[in-house]
């Protein structure tokens, strides 16, 4: 699996409602990096993750 390949990841918020759809790719040690950091309402935690390849 190439380090390159990109991911379309949708983070929907279970507290305000929000969706955000990023892309994102992963990181040396397997973890997703998008640059989200926290729902627009503060929430950081409780996050409801989707991630497919593109």
């Amino acid at each position: 699996m190439s380090e390159d390949r990109r991911y379309r990841v949708v983070i929907r918020c279970p507290k305000c409602g929000e969706k955000y759809i990023l892309r994102g790719r992963k990181n040396k040690a397997g973890e997703m990096e998008t640059g989200f950091r926290r729902c627009v309402c503060g929430n950081e935690s409780q996050l409801h993750i989707d991630i497919a390849p593109e």
